[in-house]
């Protein structure tokens, strides 16, 4: 996929996202999905006929479990070869209440790759954040939005500089996709206005035109180059 496609789907999954209930994983099969088919295309595309690739909403629709060193995990995507599992991508999409949540995204990141990495599987994370979203308190109400600077980020920017081989806790890659969703033009009180809003109105989804920097260990707002180092580091092992 192109950044153009790669936007498109993300549009699609957040729509999705407004029109399903918390529960459920349609929003998942269509990002998940989306990834993965471009994964396989591009392995089958190289002539690699003996990868196979595993998440919902693609190939038999399911996720597969990946052995950890410690506990065995159900994993967003599996890329297996000769039916073996060698590798896993983390897919998030964060939709709102960001601030509050950060911190367990971060650490169940961290941990969740220690677990595979600890057992010689390579493992990359995904992580899509609109710069600006809502904050629903648990009567979904929107109390605030949330806008991300540089301070948010502050962790993956040190993410950034680890040495992967040293600290098996860093992903092997990891993307970080800043988008801006086109903002309201009129008052949204809560959750169901702002569902309303989207469902009713034509909007974009956008690259951020926020600049971050980071080092080699995490990629900024380039889905293209992600793909492109998932399949070289699957391949080159």
């Amino acid at each position: 996929m192109d950044k153009q496609t790669f936007l498109s789907v993300l549009k699609q999954s957040f729509i999705t996202y407004l029109t399903t209930n918390a529960r459920s994983n349609e929003k998942l099969k269509v990002l998940h999905g989306a990834i993965a088919r471009d994964i396989d295309k591009k392995i089958k595309e190289m002539g690699k006929v003996d990868y196979s690739v595993f998440a919902l909403g693609f190939n038999d629709g399911k996720e597969e479990k990946i052995q950890g060193r410690y506990i065995d995990k159900m994993v967003d995507i599996t890329i297996k070869h000769k039916n073996r599992a060698i590798a896993g991508v983390a897919v998030k999409y964060v939709m709102s209440n960001y601030f509050q949540n950060a911190n367990n995204y971060f650490e169940n990141m961290l941990g969740e790759t220690a677990n595979i990495r600890s057992n010689q599987l390579q493992y990359f994370q995904l992580l899509v954040i609109p710069d600006k979203l809502p904050y629903f308190d648990k009567n979904g109400k929107i109390t605030k939005w949330e806008e991300i600077d540089e301070y948010h980020l502050i962790k993956y920017i040190k993410l950034s500089q680890d040495n992967i081989k040293q600290f098996l806790h860093t992903p092997d890659k990891t993307l970080l996709y800043v988008v801006h969703i086109a903002e309201p033009t009129q008052e949204i009180k809560n959750k169901q206005d702002y569902k309303n809003y989207y469902l009713n109105n034509d909007f974009t989804i956008q690259l951020s035109q926020k600049q971050f920097l980071f080092d080699d260990v995490v990629i900024f707002n380039d889905y293209e180059r992600f793909i492109e180092k998932v399949i070289f580091s699957i391949l080159a092992k």
